[in-house]
């Protein structure tokens, strides 16, 4: 039997990293009013430094989907399928960008457990090609983020200073919908642990411009 059948590494089952590199000591168990489905790009699956696995495993209730493009009905059930027989407002969390078509007027989001929040997690460029691939996406109302403090996702360089990591955004955004900031909070003070072990494992200076 071929040995390419078996990983090279023992691998945890759970969060699906090297057993030497389990991410399951920051998971956070929490209960978020609000629905957060994760549409996840393919490259991101084996992202060691993707932080849309530990956002996952942390929020009770949210889906995890993988793909770049998908099927119209079936993202439309996902976006739209109603949740104990209420009808469900999705809202994605996602920047406006200069040029682009204004996103729809935002609902009224007072009763965040009938809110779905949808969260890409891919890098920007990936996103943004997520977004021209599945038109439902670009029909959603976006919710905007009130004076996001800075991102600590130090492992990955962010285009604009606003720019945060999926859990991070998340982690925001369900605060600004529920109006509680401190529910949130375990779960940032482990990503930092996260990004830390992260960090060690990368040579010096992982961030500096490579040279011309």
């Amino acid at each position: 039997m071929s040995a390419g059948i078996y990983p090279k590494r023992p691998t945890c089952a759970h969060c699906l990293r090297a057993q030497s590199s389990c991410i399951c000591g920051w998971i956070k168990a929490l209960a978020p009013v609000a629905q957060v489905l994760i549409l996840q790009h393919p490259l991101e699956i084996h992202q060691a430094k993707g932080s849309g696995r530990l956002l996952h495993l942390s929020l009770e209730r949210s889906v995890l989907v993988n793909g770049e493009q998908f099927e119209e009905e079936a993202l439309r059930g996902l976006l739209y399928a109603d949740e104990e027989g209420a009808s469900i407002q999705p809202v994605l969390l996602y920047p406006q960008t200069p040029g682009e078509l204004p996103a729809q007027v935002l609902p009224d989001l007072s009763a965040p457990a009938r809110v779905r929040l949808v969260i890409l997690d891919a890098t920007w460029r990936k996103s943004r090609k997520m977004l021209y691939l599945n038109p439902l996406l670009q029909q959603l109302p976006r919710l905007p983020l009130i004076d996001p403090p800075a991102s600590q996702y130090r492992i990955r360089k962010a285009h604009r200073a606003d720019q945060l990591s999926t859990l991070e955004a998340t982690c925001h955004a369900l605060a600004q919908l529920e109006a509680d900031e401190g529910k949130y909070l375990p779960l940032l003070q482990a990503f930092d642990g996260f990004v830390a072990q992260q960090t060690s494992y990368l040579p010096t200076d992982p961030l500096s411009d490579p040279p011309a």
